[in-house]
């Protein structure tokens, strides 16, 4: 396993206390569990709605983000807050940043990494 730099270890920090801030905020509807899965040994980490809305179960990520070669991937985001712009202001460059959501003919069109 490679060895975590000072760099990773400082996203790890910052994603994981971003990701356990938007987890304290309860769904309006439905009775849900809020998670949060860090995989800190592969750098995945994710927030999950878990629960009944109207008689159906409901499983949902809420937020994906990895950590991938000193750069933070944004792969998915449910909420209308833009996260990206969040990390920026933590701290992290918008070159350590990727929409991984987005292909990457269009990554090249914002201000943040293409990968």
């Amino acid at each position: 396993m490679a060895e975590l730099t000072d760099k990773v270890i400082k996203y790890q920090q910052i994603v994981q206390q971003l990701l356990m801030d938007y987890a304290e905020v309860k769904p309006a509807y439905g009775e849900f569990e809020v998670e949060t899965i860090f995989d800190t040994q592969r750098n995945h980490y994710q927030i999950v709605h878990l629960g009944w809305h109207h008689r159906r179960w409901v499983h949902h990520c809420l937020m994906h983000l990895d950590i991938r070669n000193e750069k933070i991937w944004i792969f998915y985001n449910s909420t209308e807050h833009d996260i990206a712009a969040e990390l920026v202001d933590l701290g992290v460059p918008k070159q350590d940043i990727v929409l991984g959501f987005h292909p990457p003919f269009m990554r090249e069109m914002t201000d943040y990494a293409v990968g």
